[in-house]
């Protein structure tokens, strides 16, 4: 079995669930029977995190058409992770 890493680029705007959006800029794939470990800046704290796949969400995309992603801290999936229940509050801007 062999690890690899792939670099993003461009990074993608991710959210982790429990640690905030943040931009991925890289990806750990250890093989099968393992999650992808999505490595991550955190937008609010500048922390870098490697977050398991079932942890990590797509961003909110108008011109996509994809809405806030739905998050739950107390579901869990098989491989131990979170399953999509509830909205994340998406700011609006001012005037908007």
């Amino acid at each position: 079995m062999r690890m690899s890493f792939t670099r993003l680029d461009p990074p993608l705007p991710i959210h982790v669930l429990e640690r905030g959006d943040g931009l991925a800029f890289g990806v750990i794939d250890y093989g099968a029977e393992h999650n992808l470990i999505w490595v991550t800046a955190i937008d609010a704290t500048g922390e870098i995190w490697c977050a398991p796949n079932p942890k990590v969400r797509m961003q909110k995309n108008w011109t996509m058409g994809r809405g806030a992603p739905a998050t739950s801290d107390t579901a869990g999936s098989a491989q131990g992770g979170t399953t999509p229940t509830s909205p994340i509050p998406f700011p609006v801007p001012a005037g908007s």
